[in-house]
């Protein structure tokens, strides 16, 4: 059986590469924003100013939320369609840019149902119109070179994870100088969400030799650099801005597990920013997996590649798991859902509905080793508690 390794057409990386969007060829671009950050840092005005230069139309969609809804999603293609832009140049963290990834798939076929699109590798014909330029403003999301967008059913407190290779951008820009300003937290939340990703794809069903390489370099520099780039090392938040994106590159083609699934449903029930949720259960998430011999040895030769002691990989896989917990305690994370905040009385009540629905993501399917209902609340609980746990 064979499978499929994907990245952009161009990927620009390194201080200043933002410039390269007076390169971009087009009559009409829309530029895709979240919040008021890009425009008080001026980044906004550059990147309006670059487009310029390549006598390029401009109009903005801003104030795309954190966790994007369906209803963001159809503004932004209406706005789109009215438009006629031949470009979209997305810009930010994971949920502008999977907004615009999504964006774009209603304005090029405004009859799709979103339905239609919950099945991977299903999605209807794209660049009909436009191209895709993704510019990622955070260090952890990786979604600039992936072909995946994550867009959320509020009332229905359920995260869509949607999977097509025709989301992967054709131009990805990696300009580490637009992830200086980012506060401490920030840097905390996306590193350990691009930490979760390489960690998964080494050892999800789909992993290959493509996805391995970018995979293991991404978890070495992350473990050498997060802790400095949090604390504000300019050379660390680079490394960190290149591994995110080799970590995008490794699950792109390995995809990913129950992490993601179980942060996907702890962000959709209480609001927990995704590379926290992605932190918060990654350690009991390894504890599980670890169980299937064939992943174990996974685990081993990751700890070995970071030169972790062990005699066997029992111990490896174990101080793999202490070093996850520690690397989240020296930058500044909780070690359990529940230090972190979130109401025991809440969770209790909620706990059977979040494992059913984390089991139903899609994340889960390429997840190492098979999941039923009562391990997968058993992981949320521990997830929940932060102890470790005999599976």
């Amino acid at each position: 059986m064979s499978s499929r390794f994907i990245t952009p057409r161009d990927v620009y990386f390194g201080p200043g590469a933002i410039e390269n969007l007076k390169n971009l060829k087009g009559q009409k671009a829309v530029v895709c924003i979240g919040g008021s950050s890009l425009k008080k840092s001026g980044a906004l005005d550059r990147i309006l100013g670059y487009l310029a230069e390549a006598k390029i139309q401009t109009k903005v969609i801003d104030g795309i939320e954190a966790d994007p809804s369906l209803e963001t999603v159809y503004a932004g293609a209406k706005v789109m369609q009215d438009f006629g832009p031949d470009l979209i140049v997305a810009v930010g963290g994971g949920s502008a840019i999977d907004a615009s990834k999504c964006m774009w798939v209603f304005y090029e076929n405004p009859d799709t149902k979103f339905e239609a699109l919950l099945a991977p590798h299903q999605f209807p014909p794209l660049r009909k119109k436009a191209r895709l330029v993704a510019v990622s403003t955070t260090a952890g999301t990786g979604t600039e070179v992936t072909a995946a967008s994550v867009i959320t059913d509020h009332k229905a407190k359920i995260k869509h994870p949607l999977i097509d290779y025709q989301l992967t951008p054709d131009v990805a820009i990696v300009d580490p100088e637009l992830t200086y300003s980012l506060p401490p937290a920030v840097v905390a939340s996306t590193g350990m969400d691009a930490l979760t990703h390489a960690i998964e794809a080494y050892v999800a069903k789909a992993y290959n030799p493509f996805s391995d390489a970018p995979g293991l370099m991404a978890i070495e520099m992350i473990f050498a650099n997060l802790q400095k780039s949090v604390e504000g090392d300019l050379e660390a938040r680079q490394n960190i801005h290149y591994a995110q994106t080799l970590a995008g590159i490794s699950f792109n083609s390995a995809f990913l597990g129950i992490v993601h699934s179980i942060a996907h449903t702890f962000g959709a029930y209480f609001k927990i920013p995704h590379g926290f949720g992605n932190a918060l259960a990654l350690a009991n998430t390894i504890q599980y997996n670890a169980k299937r011999p064939e992943t174990l040895i996974r685990f081993a030769n990751m700890a070995r590649f970071l030169g972790l002691p062990g005699r066997n990989d029992t111990i490896l896989a174990d101080n793999l798991v202490a070093a996850v917990r520690d690397l989240n305690k020296r930058v500044g994370i909780p070690p359990s859902y529940r230090a972190y905040g979130v109401p025991e009385a809440d969770f209790k009540q909620n706990v059977s509905d979040m494992a059913k629905k984390a089991l139903g993501d899609i994340c889960t399917a390429f997840n190492p080793r098979d999941i039923d209902h009562a391990n997968m609340e058993k992981v949320f609980w521990r997830a929940y508690e932060g102890e470790n746990v005999n599976f």
